[in-house]
């Protein structure tokens, strides 16, 4: 019954969450300067006449107060219609969906990079001689606190524009998504393996550690085996942070590397003021975060279930 409250509760909140981000977004869209009527007809080289932009003000209730086109948009939202792109003239879930799976196959790269490496680099470092740690530690305080993009340039210098490689940008192949991919996983990497290490060296000074190498155990085994499962509980909260660093990151990486996906989308979208599809992105990006917590929650049962019934 705990764990059955724990996930009703989850759902609960994700539900506010995804209307407060629809809303937030919505008001956000709303505020922002300039005629969205006049974007939808292709902007001022349009030149559309006072009769037309009369009529797409209609169409859309552009012309209705706020609270007319919130309420509209609001009742559109329950019954599962995200509207129709003002830009690209199509629903907002065929926009969405034709990039999503680039954008997707990026996060993934970036997860699968990231991970190995950051339990690797954590395991091997913990306790260690103090100036290996302080090598490994000033490495990720560097990857941590460097914006996305200055990583995404620095690759692009030596691994395409000198080395000549992986290609510059595009959505063509496999090499065209390492070098995307490794920006955004050394980015998560610089702070997760600076969490997982200090975890694990407070882990490696528990009493059930010390019973564990008295019992002849080695090194490596008794890091992995016993500590590494409690001192993974932080890493999983943490995967808030990585999904809002992939999807966030995504529209850098996205912009730098000339990459299709949701990333450009979302600028594109911003950048026409075209609300629907960023309505549409807010609110997977919303779902996601929500659907995620609540599988680590549900982990967080089989990991330590002192977690669910504290």
């Amino acid at each position: 019954m705990a764990v059955l409250r724990r996930v009703l509760t989850r759902l609960a909140v994700g539900l506010g969450v995804l209307w407060g981000a629809a809303t937030l977004t919505f008001l956000a869209v709303y505020l922002i300067p300039g005629d969205t009527a006049l974007l939808i007809l292709g902007g001022p080289d349009a030149r559309p006449t006072a009769e037309t932009l009369a009529q797409v003000r209609s169409d859309y209730l552009l012309d209705q107060p706020f609270i007319v086109q919130y309420g509209s948009y609001l009742g559109n939202l329950l019954q599962g219609d995200l509207g129709q792109s003002y830009r690209l003239r199509l629903p907002v879930t065929e926009a969405i969906g034709q990039q999503i799976g680039a954008t997707a196959a990026l996060a993934a790269a970036a997860v699968v990079l990231a991970l190995p490496l950051t339990f690797a680099v954590a395991i091997l470092s913990a306790q260690r001689a103090p100036w290996l740690r302080s090598i490994v530690s000033g490495i990720e305080v560097v990857l941590a606190a460097t914006p996305t993009f200055i990583i995404g340039f620095a690759l692009l210098i030596v691994f395409s524009f000198t080395l000549r490689w992986f290609p510059i940008g595009g959505n063509q192949g496999p090499a065209a998504l390492i070098l995307p991919a490794l920006t955004l996983a050394l980015a998560i990497f610089g702070t997760l393996s600076q969490v997982l290490r200090n975890e694990l060296e407070d882990v490696l000074e528990q009493p059930f550690i010390l019973t564990a190498r008295s019992r002849g155990m080695r090194d490596l085994p008794v890091r992995i085996r016993h500590a590494l499962r409690h001192a993974a509980i932080p890493v999983m909260t943490m995967s808030g942070f990585v999904v809002a660093a992939l999807l966030g990151g995504s529209v850098v990486v996205e912009a730098l590397f000339s990459r299709q996906g949701i990333g450009s989308l979302t600028l594109a979208s911003v950048y026409n003021k075209d609300l629907p599809v960023i309505i549409g992105i807010v609110l997977l990006s919303a779902a996601v975060y929500v659907v995620v917590n609540l599988v680590i929650d549900l982990l967080y049962t089989f990991i330590d279930p002192k977690v669910v019934t504290a």
